[in-house]
């Protein structure tokens, strides 16, 4: 049995005002909240790596008393249930409170030595929840499910995901924000992650004046979250935020290596432990075009698109460091953060992608080749994945464009491109020879960095439909070829293939609604 020590209950104030209704909340950090019980449970998918982190065994995670847990119907000894209460700038607008206004934390659960906290997402209304019911969809729910595991996998710091139920009740939705409402089977997420803090959790304070509290929070957060940090009150502020800027700028590099788009940079789905959080209209660039985000919203502006990223995630930091600057004796030593953050993210943009092209390390000479592989993938519309694994299997002393074949999504676009693509090929070919590597370590290499597998939406819609048909085995199918993101599995090339044709334009398949 999983023992819980509920730390930010008890070193963070709570709201004293325990009716559960859309409020302003002052002076508090959280407030306790039950989720509210759904009428018919039942357990589609788990995730058994992440039973293990907190040492729960199958037997266990698929009993009648974990199975109430997870859907929201009972606690276990130990467990606490509240929301939280931060605020955040959306879309680059001050947005006010907003807090989890459909998570619901189960507590914080110590196993093997380590922290994690347990959340429900879905499981009802809260304090926090605005207009809105507290309530998440299926389709939603399985995107998050296997985003959360499917990025661990592929190495990206990541909330994780325990578990996934169907509540047996139906959650109205307007999918399109067309006028439309219909009704659609909802579920339940356990999400699971060290800590759940984000930047909005520093700004709501801040902008209210509320010092105090500002500072109780980061001392808290630094207690937790970051003891290795020492050094007097001053040194450790400056410190912390060096470190959430360093460990923002490998989050988002992460992002980009693998071609994945966040959809949703709010700050307030920005961890301060440097973990991907919140996967709402999100996904992997199929063809490769810079300015695609996956979220409809944000069709217009393209405010979170993939190019994008890097700098969002800068800008996000500035509002974090505005916040902290109400408490910082010297606001520049926050400037020196956001500078770390600026070298972190080019030295790891440099060294990420120098292995993904195959360089035994990134020369100075070596950006003109790469932005003209993203300019030629962009105007030949090339799929990023299917090109960069196929790059790896070109002989450089026979150039080939055979190997790429598959990644053309557009086959007039790849002859109007065909020269240009050989001449830059040839290029290629010459720069990895000079680093007389053998060939065979440079493909090795180059396989275990660029996955054959990722999440593209189309997959994820295709187990969501089966699942709505009845099949949730189609969950476990996908998420276990995503286990294995960079190895071939025989008999698994179709989770591979590119977006098809039909997929292009479906609803679900590229991009996605905010409505969840």
């Amino acid at each position: 049995m999983l023992h819980f020590d509920n730390r930010l209950l008890r070193e963070l104030p709570g709201d004293a005002d325990t009716d559960n209704r859309p409020r302003p909340v002052f002076g508090a950090l959280w407030s306790p909240v039950s989720p509210t019980p759904v009428a018919a449970p039942r357990l589609l998918a788990w995730s058994s790596e992440t039973a293990d982190l907190l040492g729960l065994s199958e037997r266990e995670l698929t009993s009648p008393e974990w199975l109430a847990v997870l859907s929201g119907n009972g606690v276990l000894p130990g467990m606490s249930t509240y929301a939280t209460c931060y605020g955040g700038h959306q879309f680059g607008a001050w947005a006010g409170q907003l807090g989890d206004g459909r998570a619901i934390f189960l507590g914080e659960a110590v196993a093997g030595g380590r922290r994690f906290e347990l959340q429900l997402k879905g499981a009802g209304p809260t304090p926090y929840c605005r207009r809105a019911d507290g309530r998440a969809v299926l389709r939603s729910s399985i995107r998050e499910f296997l985003c959360s595991e499917a990025m661990h996998h592929l190495g990206v710091p990541t909330t994780r995901a325990l578990s996934l139920v169907a509540t047996g009740e139906a959650v109205t939705r307007d999918r399109f924000y067309d006028g439309h409402s219909a009704d659609e089977p909802g579920a339940v997420v356990c999400r699971v992650a060290p800590s759940f803090l984000r930047f909005g959790h520093f700004e709501l304070p801040a902008r209210r004046g509320d010092t105090a509290l500002l500072r109780q929070l980061i001392g808290f957060t630094l207690s937790r979250d970051f003891p290795e940090i020492s050094g007097q009150p001053e040194e450790r502020l400056a410190r912390w935020f060096r470190e959430v800027c360093e460990r923002t700028a490998r989050l988002v590099v992460h992002w980009t290596r693998v071609g994945f788009v966040h959809g949703v940079m709010n700050t307030d789905n920005m961890s301060v432990t440097g973990l991907s959080i919140d996967y709402g209209p999100c996904g992997w660039i199929d063809d490769f075009d810079p300015a695609w985000t996956p979220n409809a919203t944000d069709a217009r502006g393209r405010r979170y698109c993939f190019a994008r990223q890097g700098a969002v995630a800068r800008w996000n930091l500035e509002r974090l460091a505005d916040a902290l600057s109400a408490i910082a004796p010297d606001p520049g030593v926050l400037n020196a953060g956001l500078e770390h953050y600026d070298a972190i993210y080019n030295g790891e943009f440099r060294r990420a992608f120098a292995a993904k092209f195959g360089f035994a390390q990134w020369r100075d000479d070596d950006a003109p080749l790469v932005e003209q592989a993203f300019d030629l993938l962009q105007k030949a519309a090339v799929d990023m994945t299917l090109f960069f694994r196929g790059l790896a299997a070109v002989d450089p002393l026979a150039p080939s464009m055979a190997p790429l074949g598959e990644a053309f999504c557009d086959e007039a676009k790849r002859q109007a491109h065909a020269a240009a693509f050989a001449a830059w090929l040839a290029q290629w070919c010459g720069r990895v020879r000079s680093d007389g590597e053998p060939d065979e370590g440079r493909q090795a290499r180059m396989n275990a960095v660029n996955p054959r597998y990722v999440l593209r939406n189309y997959l994820a819609q295709e187990a969501i439909e089966r699942t709505e048909s009845g099949d949730p085995a189609a969950i476990h199918e996908l998420l276990d070829v995503l286990r294995r993101p960079c190895a071939d599995q025989p008999g698994k090339e179709h989770f591979a293939e590119k977006r098809p044709a039909w997929a292009r334009h479906k609803p679900g398949c590229s991009m996605l609604s905010c409505s969840s």
